[in-house]
């Protein structure tokens, strides 16, 4: 009875200071165990079960016989549940101050945050002075302020591509502005990849501001931004540079006559009578067409200046049309401002 006594009484203060023990009677039997090891449990209360039909040994392997671990006391031993065999724990045995008994304090080591999740546990499933679930709390709280951190990066990174993508976008149309278009020619142009640029300018534009309003004239350019689209392929670049003007970008060695096919179908297009709530808006495209071989050295004000000059010229032809640049429009250039320069000289004079 006494006995009894003694072992009830250590059990209740084990219970408290080392709740995952057990006590093992001296045939390997189980003749208690503390109230966080008892969620571990499966099959019915482990009091009385075989200590290693719930446990097997690990390491150290010279322990691995059954009577072992019970001689060579004070080893740490590193054990698995047999019902969870992924659940690693450490135990030290001792002996109990009664006769054949053993002590055996467990312990999860760095399993201790799976263990925790899937058997539910708390802080007052462990020992008052055990650190294990702080040290558990402090590494939660590490992640969750890591993840909290990630997740604040990829919002960042995701609104800094907004405003990236906003910064080279015309808000009205939807297409390219000038700053991408800049960015795209000067990368175009580090290569040396061939490409065409062609600038297009709407005619009788201010005609449709002027009689039918901004509204309307927001609406014809929308319109001729979805042409634009239409006619293109997905990697060209289609921009709108401001107010009524446009530039396509074409990567490779566009064949000219792809090029002068894409213009003559857009000019079609942009032609046809627009509709803006009951007005008829008409207007017409004049294009300047740049081809760039590669391995040609230009500059990219160079690029827009030739494009400049074939659209001049397809204004000056009467509009609604396109030209493709030649050296000869550069020569007609030259000539006519040294003439212009010259005239200029004589009135001074």
């Amino acid at each position: 009875m006494s006995e009894t006594h003694d072992i009830t009484a250590m059990a209740d203060m084990f219970d408290v200071i080392c709740p995952m023990h057990l006590l093992v009677n001296a045939d390997q039997t189980i003749a208690h165990v503390g109230p966080t090891l008892a969620k571990l449990s499966t099959g019915g209360p482990p009091k009385g079960r075989a200590f290693f039909d719930m446990f097997e040994i690990t390491r150290p392997s010279r322990l691995k016989m059954s009577h072992a671990i019970f001689t060579e006391t004070s080893t740490r031993v590193h054990l698995r549940l047999r019902h969870a065999r992924d659940v690693k724990l450490q135990a030290i045995v001792a002996p109990a101050p009664m006769a054949g008994m053993h002590i055996v304090n467990l312990g999860f080591g760095i399993s201790l945050r799976d263990a925790v999740r899937r058997f539910h546990l708390n802080s007052s499933d462990f020992a008052p002075t055990d650190l294990a679930v702080e040290m558990l709390y402090l590494v939660e709280a590490k992640s969750a302020a890591m993840e909290a951190s990630r997740k604040l990066n990829r919002r960042l990174q995701a609104e800094k591509a907004v405003a990236e993508t906003q910064a080279y976008t015309d808000t009205l149309t939807g297409l390219k502005n000038r700053r991408a278009v800049d960015h795209i020619l000067q990368r175009f142009l580090a290569a040396g990849v061939g490409f065409a640029l062609m600038q297009l300018d709407l005619d009788f534009f201010k005609t449709v501001n002027d009689t039918r309003g901004h509204a309307a004239g927001d609406y014809v350019l929308q319109q001729v931004a979805r042409i634009l689209r239409e006619e293109t392929r997905a990697l060209d670049e289609v921009a709108r540079i401001g107010g009524d003007e446009f530039v396509l970008l074409f990567q490779g060695n566009v064949d000219e006559t792809l090029l002068t096919s894409i213009a003559e179908r857009i000019i079609s297009r942009v032609q046809e009578p627009i509709f803006f709530k009951g007005d008829t808006c008409t207007i017409s495209a004049s294009i300047g067409i740049a081809p760039v071989r590669a391995g040609t050295v230009l500059t990219a004000q160079q690029v827009f200046a030739n494009a400049d000059l074939a659209l001049y010229a397809s204004k000056e032809n009467g509009r609604g049309r396109y030209t493709v640049f030649t050296r000869a429009l550069r020569r007609k250039a030259q000539i006519k401002k040294a003439e212009d320069a010259q005239k200029d000289a004589s009135d001074a004079a």
